[in-house]
């Protein structure tokens, strides 16, 4: 393994346990009514950065562990906020099915990125599971939305900016790599500051809209203790410790579980295509983690 120690399981298994719980992103989303979404951002980031800062304040070294240098602020503010500010942007000057197809990119670029790394080389498994990944996700994509008439060029912005999440994200996720010594819990002031920046682009650019029901509120809230919360400190652990190969053909399953899920609430029906993209998905991940599965 070129000299560096053999990727953590348990820190494997977390990054999993992040890309289950974007899978539920959608479903709580479309639950949560027409909260704006800025405000979104900033109600649900300042629940998992609250939470995540109370679990800290009771670990060795305490609040503490939130003093980084200002390149470990820049890094993790520009991952989080810087993603979701331009994936705002990509839905809101494209249409969503291409946006989101250029937006989940970022698992292909977090492989291929990943052989830049120190100690790390891409195999050939790892660019096909990608890949086969990739394929999975064109089709549900395709399936959902139609894929409109083609990328159109008045949607440039729009294509740029998702390109721009595809991009932020996984240069955001590999480079996690480089900052070892960077405690997990730090992430908590990250969402802490991406809640303020949301919040500050909310007051600036949309009209507050309550939640309408406790169902609505709940959602939020499910939101920011799971998708928007757990779920960034799981992937930190994983892409610090972790298989990042592994892990980033296996994000091709977040779209599938987004889809099942919300198939299982009734917001969508469950269709051959389905299957099939579950199968390509399922075929890649299986592909990029042989050398797991021989560990």
């Amino acid at each position: 393994m070129s000299g560096r120690p053999a990727p953590s399981r348990p820190a494997t298994l977390a990054g999993f346990g992040a890309i289950g719980l974007w899978g539920l992103l959608a479903l709580f989303t479309a639950a949560s009514g027409t909260v704006p979404p800025f405000q979104l951002t900033a109600m649900t980031f300042a629940i998992g950065g609250g939470i995540g800062l109370a679990v800290v304040a009771t670990r060795p070294g305490g609040l503490s562990l939130l003093a980084q240098p200002p390149r470990v602020w820049l890094h993790g503010i520009a991952g989080l906020f810087g993603y979701h500010a331009l994936y705002f942007t990509a839905l809101r000057y494209a249409p969503a099915a291409e946006a989101n197809l250029l937006n989940y990119l970022w698992p292909l670029l977090i492989v291929v990125f990943s052989a830049l790394l120190p100690g790390e080389r891409l195999k050939a498994h790892h660019v096909l599971g990608a890949l086969l990944g990739l394929a999975g996700t064109v089709l549900l994509i395709a399936s959902r939305g139609g894929l409109g008439a083609g990328f159109a060029a008045g949607h440039l912005v729009g294509y740029a900016a998702a390109l721009g999440c595809a991009l932020v994200w996984s240069v955001y996720s590999v480079t996690a790599r480089l900052l070892p010594n960077v405690p997990t819990e730090a992430v908590a002031g990250f969402c802490l500051m991406t809640a303020v920046l949301a919040l500050l682009c909310h007051l600036a650019l949309e009209t507050t809209v309550w939640p309408a029901a406790v169902t609505e509120w709940l959602a939020i809230l499910a939101l920011g203790l799971g998708p928007v919360g757990a779920a960034f400190y799981l992937w930190d652990r994983g892409m610090k410790l972790g298989d990042i190969q592994v892990l980033g053909a296996a994000s091709y399953a977040a779209p599938v579980i987004s889809t099942l899920a919300l198939v299982a609430f009734g917001h969508a029906q469950a269709s051959l295509v389905l299957g099939v993209s579950v199968a390509l998905i399922v075929a890649g991940s299986v592909v990029a983690a042989k050398e797991m599965f021989r560990r």
